[in-house]
């Protein structure tokens, strides 16, 4: 919704997007989702893809010297702001403005303040389409792992969990929506508990097959 949101200024033209992936396990960071599924997901949206490589288990040191680079590399290629999904998180946008600034970049944050309730209102509304891929069974049933964020799921949130689940209460792939030229076709897998998380294994569609 960050980036449809962006499309909408035309004073701003996205290059790339830009992610983690685990390596070895070849899925993005703390969503889980797989490598595959985040290559077909950019080829629809039609932007190009930037990939920062991590480890599992990834130190904050790591992850920012890694990161580091990209910011770099890209700021060497005239990229001037990096954008964010961000919507209320203080600390977190103030940690991005910082890392930014030490890059001579600039961070925007297309949905920052929308009401969330307002925002998961607005995803249905526009036909955006995803499943939840990764719970925190710590703040949401587990049981919402591989639902599809529909008003059914809006509905059925209890009402400490953040509509958009801003609070880390769960993570999502979007597979289909006004920013993409077609649907990703998934399937959802097993169900799994992995490092206090609960992951929704979802896969690609094989060809022909139906719902």
């Amino acid at each position: 919704m960050a980036l449809h949101s962006l499309q909408q200024h035309p004073e701003y033209k996205v290059e790339t997007l830009l992610t983690t992936v685990n390596e070895g396990f070849e899925r993005i960071s703390m969503h889980g989702v797989r490598r595959e599924l985040l290559m077909a997901q950019a080829n629809s949206i039609g932007v190009p893809l930037e990939e920062v490589h991590i480890p599992p288990q990834c130190t904050n040191a790591i992850y920012e010297a890694r990161m580091g680079e990209t910011i770099y590399r890209l700021r060497c290629e005239g990229i001037r702001h990096v954008a964010f999904g961000d919507i209320f998180l203080e600390d977190l946008r103030s940690y991005r403005e910082t890392k930014l600034l030490q890059a001579d970049m600039t961070a925007l944050f297309p949905i920052w303040k929308v009401d969330t309730r307002e925002l998961a209102e607005r995803f249905v509304r526009d036909k955006f389409r995803a499943i939840a891929v990764c719970i925190d069974p710590k703040k949401l049933a587990s049981s919402f792992a591989g639902r599809e964020l529909d008003e059914t799921f809006f509905r059925d949130l209890p009402s400490e969990v953040d509509p958009c689940g801003e609070n880390g209460e769960f993570h999502t792939f979007v597979f289909d929506g006004p920013i993409f030229r077609s649907a990703i076709p998934v399937m959802v897998g097993s169900v799994v508990e992995r490092d206090s998380f609960v992951f929704c294994d979802l896969m690609p569609e094989p060809q022909g097959a139906t719902k």
